[in-house]
């Protein structure tokens, strides 16, 4: 019995702004090829065929044009979801998991099953379970055996979208745990023949904690972040012959682009004999972290001029860690309103306040604390908009700090009115 496995197609999605569904239609019919070539008896779809819960047009399209592909080449498909064509066998309910598909051949039969993502909260009841993804995964996998036993098969297949021990996540999958109970360890599927994975991006193998059962991860077709820039995407030809024995075969899929991450000031990065000569930049996907102490101007029209396809631009400037906790811990530690107002200026530009920015926002302050005065509002141990002046330090992160401080009445633009017509058209927003 020949199997192709697959999952995590995520149809409709897009890596850091870039359309990939030209790129997931051409693996959809590189993988129908691959079907009638190897001559699989199915295609397991171990879930996430499209990225979000309401596809879009495009992606419907593109799915409903595989899945006739597939039927009219009379090869069945277990997904577990998507649409409904005649030969695709959908289980996306815990009614539907001892429903096997059973196919035959010259060995007997196998009965291969669908086990949809179970989140806990909403199944455990059904399947008297307790509150953990081990328990529910648990619980499906005694009635797949429990309805195996009862046909007399002894050749199952499990398709499962889970987070199961020992895997290791890359940065684009969405987290399907609930607190510390999210994932289930390999050996609940014991006693199964093969265990057709989805969930995790890159392709691995966890049969070593499940005895004799193979347990893979098929990993998705595509990359969907830098973080999966090293894995070697594919899909699993499973042979189970008639003792129940699996082998596999992992199948590269088709590369649309190479992924590329480079690091460096940005004018040694475009230097003649720097890594911009390297011809494999300017065909691939390209994150670039910048090192210059000081933003440089207009870096990312400067990156595509030699390499078209950067989609990511970070900064890590070198020397002193900018880090999200030391901006934190700095600003706690300053009382003068303009070196707070001066470090977000560094935090947003790359380079501390010049004396012209500095007096542009100490003439803003002072309005401020002037209009706060007429109001009755400052008070003592009280900040602008009668915030206490410790609110920092119960803040969890600057974000969350900038989101509360000062928005009470626009008092930043009154202020800046007050000023002499600060952020105003003409003014001196430029210099702030």
């Amino acid at each position: 019995m020949r199997l192709l496995h697959t999952s995590d197609w995520h149809l409709g999605r897009t890596l850091y702004g870039e359309n990939l569904l030209t790129h997931q239609a051409a693996f959809l019919d590189w993988l129908l090829a691959q079907a009638i070539a190897q001559e699989v008896h199915a295609v397991l779809v171990a879930g996430d065929v499209y990225d979000r819960a309401v596809p879009t047009t495009d992606a419907v399209t593109v799915l409903d044009r595989a899945l006739r592909g597939f039927a009219a080449a009379r090869i069945p498909v277990l997904v577990t979801s998507g649409n409904h064509v005649a030969g695709v066998h959908l289980r996306t309910a815990v009614a539907d998991i001892a429903r096997p598909v059973v196919l035959a051949d010259e060995h007997g039969e196998v009965a291969l099953y669908g086990i949809p993502y179970l989140l806990p909260d909403a199944v455990m009841d059904e399947l008297g379970a307790e509150r953990s993804h081990a328990s529910v995964l648990a619980a499906a996998a005694r009635l797949i055996r429990a309805d195996a036993d009862e046909r007399g098969i002894t050749r199952t297949v499990a398709a499962a979208h889970a987070f199961i021990t020992g895997g290791v996540p890359s940065d684009s999958e969405r987290d399907v745990r609930v607190g510390g109970i999210g994932d289930a360890p390999a050996s609940v599927f014991a006693g199964l023949s093969y265990v057709a994975l989805g969930h995790l991006h890159g392709q691995q193998d966890l049969s070593a904690a499940a005895a004799v059962t193979t347990v893979r991860y098929s990993g998705s077709p595509l990359a969907f972040s830098f973080s999966e820039r090293y894995h070697t995407k594919s899909v699993t030809l499973a042979e189970i012959d008639g003792a129940g024995q699996v082998r596999t075969t992992k199948l590269s899929t088709p590369v649309p682009r190479a992924l590329r991450e480079v690091r460096g000031r940005l004018d040694d990065l475009l230097a003649d004999g720097g890594p911009a000569s390297a011809s494999d930049l300017a065909e691939a996907w390209v994150r670039v972290v910048l090192t210059d102490p000081v933003r440089p101007a207009a870096p990312m029209e400067r990156l595509r001029a030699k390499w078209p396809h950067t989609l990511v631009l970070d900064f890590a400037p070198d020397g002193e860690l900018t880090g999200a906790a030391t901006d934190l811990s700095r600003l706690a530690r300053t009382a003068d309103p303009v070196q707070i107002c001066g470090h977000f200026v560094e935090f947003t530009s790359g380079g501390a306040a010049d004396e012209d920015q500095q007096a542009v926002l100490r003439d803003v302050i002072e309005a401020v604390l002037a209009s706060d005065r007429a109001d009755g509002l400052l008070e003592a141990g009280q900040g602008p908009a009668g915030r206490p002046s410790d609110d920092l330090a119960d803040a969890n992160s600057i974000d969350e700090w900038l989101a509360h401080a000062g928005r009470d009445d626009d008092w930043l633009a009154e202020a800046a009115r007050e000023a002499g017509g600060i952020g105003e058209a003409g003014g001196n927003t430029a210099a702030a």
